[in-house]
């Protein structure tokens, strides 16, 4: 699947909470993504479940029956869900302005579903929200961004465990808009 069709088929709220609700090896029934995603429609949850399942996204991960129906069980193909830094760039203005506003979407759609659980405790649970603007050169940025991924990626490996919570976390960099130059410092 290129990257635009990809990008497409995922710039859908509900479809980016399933991968979300997926990563980690979690295999899941439609039921199981129906109690993580509770503010979505079953009808709606189980055409994008079909719909991630018939573009590859999602595969079959067991069958049984129950009470005379099929249940079937998912799991995310994260081969199928990698955008490259290729992709990337061959994305025009238009493109990334889609994809940021459905990410955006998301996020919100997932800080109201945890805010409306009845054990929500943001300072409990540790809920970072916080923006910094920072001066840094394009060498300093990308150390920066190495190090996160230094960080981070070990940490996608983590299964589900008794102790374990799942976070979202979503770095998001680009440059702001700098002042223009005081005409006076010239």
């Amino acid at each position: 699947m290129d990257t635009l069709k990809l990008l497409e088929l995922l710039a859908h709220p509900v479809r980016l909470r399933i991968v979300h609700a997926m990563r980690g090896g979690r295999a899941l029934t439609t039921a199981q993504l129906c109690a993580r995603i509770p503010d979505a429609s079953k009808a709606m949850l189980y055409r994008h479940v079909d719909l991630l399942a018939a573009s590859g996204i999602l595969e079959v991960a067991d069958e049984r029956r129950v009470r005379g129906a099929v249940e079937r069980t998912y799991r995310l193909r994260l081969d199928r869900v990698v955008v490259d830094a290729d992709a990337v760039a061959s994305l025009s203005p238009d493109d990334h302005q889609r994809v940021f506003a459905t990410s955006m979407a998301v996020l919100v759609a997932e800080f109201n579903a945890y805010l409306a659980r009845d054990n929500a405790d943001p300072v409990a649970d540790l809920v970072g929200y916080r923006q910094h603007a920072v001066w840094l050169n394009r060498g300093e940025l990308e150390e920066m961004i190495g190090e996160l991924r230094r960080v981070i990626l070990p940490r996608l490996a983590n299964q589900p465990g008794q102790d374990r919570a799942q976070y979202l976390l979503s770095p998001i960099f680009f440059p702001i808009e700098q002042p223009p130059a005081d005409p006076g410092t010239e």
